[in-house]
C-alpha cells in the first residue's frame, strides 16, 4: 500500500486545476466547428453500435481506464480499519446523492426553472441531473484527498469500493429514478452502457495495473505519466463533440448553463455538508472525514456524460447537463477543501474512536 499512497497523493497539475478553463474553452471551440462543419459532425454522431456511439466509447475509454488504473482493488481488505468514514461515504453516496439530485433536478429544472428553459429538453436535462447523482468520484477524489491531507489508504479503499458498487447498482438507481421521472429508457441499452463505461474500462484498467506494478512503482508512475496527456486530450474532444451538436441550442438560450448549474452546485455543497457532520458526529478524525466528504460530494462526470450520449444522443439536455457538471467541479471542489482545510481544528478534540 505504501506504493499506492505515494501514487494517488499526487499535487493537482495544470490540468485539474485549469479544468473550469479547458471545458470553458472546448464549449466555443464545439459551438464554432458544429456551426461550420454540421454536415461532419453529423456523420460522427451517427457511428454507433447498439445504441452507442463508437467514437465516444473509444474517447471515454482513453479517459477512463489511466483513472481505474489506479485503483487497487486489494484495498477492499482494509474496509473494516475505517468503517465509520467508509460507512458515511458509502450512505451519502448510495442511499441519499442519487435521490436529493433527482428531488433537486425535479424542483428546479422541472418546476422554478422551467418557463425559461426548451419544453422540449425538460425530461431530458432532469435525467443528466440523474445521471450524474448516480456516478461517485472515481479520479479525482486522489486530488482533493491530497489537498485536505486526507488518508491516502482511506481513500484508495473508498474508491475501489465505490467502483465495485458501481458495477452493480448504477442501472438498476438509474432505471428507478428515470422511471420515476416518467423518463422511459431501454434496459438494454442501460445495461450496455454500464459495461461499455463501467466493466470493461475496469478490466481493462486492472489487467494493465497488474501488469506494470510487476516492474515496481516507478515503471507505473512512468506509465501514467504518458497517458496522462491523452485522457486530457480525449475529454476535451469529447466536449467539443458534444457542444458541436449543442451549439445551436446554447446561442438560442445561452442560459441554459447557468440554470443546470444551480442544482448542481447545491447538491455538491449539500452532501459534502451532510459528509463532513456525520464524520464529526461518529468522532473520525479530520484525515478520514475531509476525504470522505470530498468523495461523497464528487461525481464521476466521465461516466454520466458517456452514459448521457449513449442513451439519449449528443444533442440530448441529458449530454448538456452532465458536462455542466464538469464545468462546476473543479471551482466547487477546490471551495470545500478551502473549507475542510479551514475547519480541521473543529475536529482536533473528537474523540478517536479504535479502528
Amino acid at each position: 500500500m505504501a506504493a499506492d499512497r505515494e501514487n494517488t497523493s499526487s499535487p493537482m497539475g495544470i490540468f485539474e486545476r485549469y479544468l473550469t478553463v479547458w471545458v470553458a474553452a472546448s464549449i466555443v471551440v464545439g459551438i464554432v466547428l458544429g456551426q461550420l462543419l454540421p454536415d461532419q459532425f453529423q456523420a460522427i454522431g451517427n457511428l454507433t453500435a447498439y445504441e452507442i456511439n463508437l467514437p465516444v466509447t473509444i474517447l471515454i475509454w482513453l479517459m477512463i481506464v489511466p483513472m481505474l488504473m489506479k485503483v487497487d482493488f486489494g484495498a477492499l481488505h482494509e474496509v473494516s480499519r475505517q468503517w465509520r468514514g467508509i460507512g458515511v461515504t458509502l450512505g451519502v453516496n448510495w442511499l441519499i446523492k442519487p435521490f436529493t439530485m433527482a428531488a433537486l433536478g425535479w424542483l428546479f429544472i422541472g418546476f422554478l426553472f422551467r418557463p425559461l428553459l426548451p419544453e422540449a429538453q425538460i425530461e431530458s436535462y432532469i435525467a443528466g441531473l440523474i445521471l450524474l447523482g448516480a456516478a461517485p468520484c472515481t479520479a479525482m477524489v486522489f486530488v482533493w484527498s491530497h489537498l485536505t491531507k486526507g488518508d491516502a489508504n482511506f481513500t484508495l479503499t473508498q474508491v475501489a469500493l465505490n467502483d465495485t458498487i458501481m458495477i452493480f447498482a448504477f442501472a438498476p438507481i438509474v432505471a428507478l429514478l428515470l422511471g420515476i421521472s416518467a423518463i422511459t429508457i431501454p434496459w438494454e441499452t442501460l445495461t450496455i452502457s454500464v459495461v461499455a463505461f463501467i466493466v470493461i474500462p475496469v478490466i481493462v484498467g486492472q489487467v494493465i495495473r497488474n501488469r506494470l506494478m510487476t516492474g515496481g512503482i516507478d515503471r507505473f508512475n512512468a506509465f501514467d505519466a504518458k497517458l496522462k496527456p491523452l485522457s486530457m486530450i480525449a475529454l476535451l474532444a469529447t466536449l467539443v463533440l458534444l457542444f458541436a451538436f449543442q451549439g445551436q441550442q446554447i446561442i438560442a438560450q445561452p442560459m441554459i448553463i447557468a440554470l443546470l448549474a444551480v442544482p448542481i452546485i447545491l447538491q455538491t455543497y449539500f452532501i459534502a455538508a451532510i459528509a463532513y457532520v456525520a464524520n464529526k458526529i461518529l468522532g473520525v478524525e479530520h484525515r478520514i472525514a475531509a476525504p470522505s466528504a470530498m468523495i461523497g460530494a464528487s461525481n464521476f462526470f466521465e461516466l454520466a456524460v458517456a452514459t448521457a450520449i449513449g442513451l439519449f444522443g449528443f444533442s440530448s439536455g441529458a449530454a448538456l447537463a452532465t458536462v455542466v457538471g464538469v464545468l462546476v467541479e473543479v471551482p466547487v471542489m477546490l471551495s470545500l477543501v478551502a473549507i475542510a482545510n479551514r475547519s480541521r481544528d473543529w475536529f482536533a478534540h473528537a474523540p478517536t474512536k479504535p479502528n
